[in-house]
């Protein structure tokens, strides 16, 4: 199967990467299921790309129901070491405007109906996640976004809720008291499954509006959302074409190795059976 370097998550209105040449449509089987729709394999910018709608073309995927388990691994199996996620988030601070960009560096978890892990059953494993975001793979992304767009933050901690509706005023508010910048509603599992997929992972956030807790401004809205989040697409498209070449191909992170200690079950005692299926993940600790 061909391989791919960069892996890119599309968020609500990013379905697909028009710049992608030598395009191949793939669908790898997954322990985990289909992933969300066929990865588009091309090339952008010299730098071979998997291209990955999140919600599915047509956005057919809600937040909880997307299949983040079989995306990861999807990519992972493609060859991918790094993976840039776009995404549609609220701001829950005056200074991050409708329309600008952030980069996060920390993550709050108010999901509460969504597997985390791809070791659940006869295999325990322990990744530390202190600092969910790739250094390297962030400040590359905040450094082109800077000079792509006049308005990119960087840092900042983003709340996942659970979704699919909207905060009520009073968790916008609490939130917001918890120090959090943005708030959305897919940047987990998937950052912790990237994580144990030890690729690096970084987000690029595209603030749409400003939650519910702002008086004076429009609530929350799809229509806003949607509209505010297409004006970001095609700076989120430059942003991303101007990230290739950027990346190394050698990685000089700890994300490479974020099982190297994690694995806590004896290995004798891990089925056959598991290790056939997530040999991608943990072949090279158990061989």
């Amino acid at each position: 199967m061909a391989e791919a370097q960069i892996g890119i998550i599309g968020g609500s209105g990013l379905y697909d990467m028009e710049a992608l040449t030598d395009r191949e449509e793939v669908k790898p089987e997954t322990p985990f299921g289909e992933p969300s729709d066929a990865i588009v394999l091309g090339t952008l910018e010299g730098t071979r790309v998997a291209f990955l709608p999140r919600h599915g073309k047509g956005h057919r995927l809600n937040p909880t129901n997307i299949p983040v388990r079989a995306n990861i691994f999807a990519l992972k199996t493609l060859g991918v070491t790094h993976v840039v996620s776009i995404s549609a988030v609220g701001s829950l601070r005056e200074e991050i405007r409708p329309l600008d960009m952030v980069v996060p560096d920390q993550l709050i978890d108010r999901t509460k109906s969504r597997v985390n892990s791809f070791f659940e059953e006869e295999l325990v494993v322990h990744a530390a996640f202190a600092d969910p975001y790739c250094p390297a793979l962030s400040q590359a992304l905040y450094d082109v976004a800077s000079s792509a767009t006049e308005r990119v933050h960087k840092g900042g901690t983003l709340i996942v809720m659970e979704g699919p509706l909207f905060s009520t005023r009073a968790e916008s508010e609490m939130y917001r008291s918890w120090g959090a910048s943005i708030i959305g509603m897919t940047a987990l599992p998937e950052a912790k499954l990237a994580r144990e997929a030890e690729l690096c992972y970084a987000t690029l956030a595209c603030a749409t509006d400003y939650d519910c807790w702002r008086p004076g401004y429009d609530s929350v809205s799809v229509e806003l959302i949607v509209g505010n989040l297409i004006k970001n697409v095609g700076a989120a498209q430059r942003i991303i074409r101007n990230l290739m070449g950027l990346i190394p191909d050698r990685r000089g992170c700890d994300c490479q190795n974020a099982l190297r200690d994690a694995i806590i079950t004896s290995r004798e005692r891990i089925p056959d059976r598991l290790k056939d299926e997530l040999r991608p993940l943990i072949g090279k600790y158990i061989s």
